[in-house]
């Protein structure tokens, strides 16, 4: 279970402080992610974020993954494997993971962390994931909301 600044609930938090970059920044650099570069990254690249939503997997584009899934950077069978077993048996068993971060970028939604995640929720047989969604403008931003506003 993430800890609870870096779960949902702490996602919508930081939402409602107008404070999701940093909580991305938080969450990317915090043990398990351990990705200062990636936080750097996107909280210069993207400047505007909403969230947490709940996006369909199958929207999802992955960066990694296995090798000879069509993904920009394949990672180790072993560690994937693993990582995603792990992952899965927490979400059966009931387990709250937290949010994927998503870049909105040509109209794709394209998953920058959170790739095990996904796959395990995936084998859990859900098809939807939280997500923290950033944009590099806040029209962008909008327009994406009254997109989702529209499907409830």
């Amino acid at each position: 279970m993430p800890d609870p600044e870096h779960s949902i609930n702490g996602a919508r938090a930081a939402a409602a402080r107008g404070d999701l970059d940093t909580w991305v920044a938080d969450f990317l650099a915090s043990p398990g992610s351990d990705n200062e570069p990636l936080a750097y990254k996107l909280t210069k690249e993207l400047t505007a974020w909403t969230g947490p939503v709940l996006l369909p997997l199958d929207q999802l584009h992955r960066l990694a993954g296995p090798p000879g899934d069509p993904v920009v950077v394949p990672v180790d069978e072993n560690y994937w494997d693993d990582r995603v077993d792990e992952m899965e048996q927490m979400v059966e068993e009931g387990e709250e993971l937290s949010p994927v971060i998503v870049a909105y970028r040509g109209d794709e939604l394209v998953l920058e962390d959170g790739n095990h995640r996904v796959e395990s929720l995936r084998q859990a047989g859900h098809g939807h994931a939280w997500a923290v969604v950033g944009f590099e403008h806040a029209d962008d931003r909008d327009r994406f909301a009254e997109r989702l506003s529209f499907q409830s």
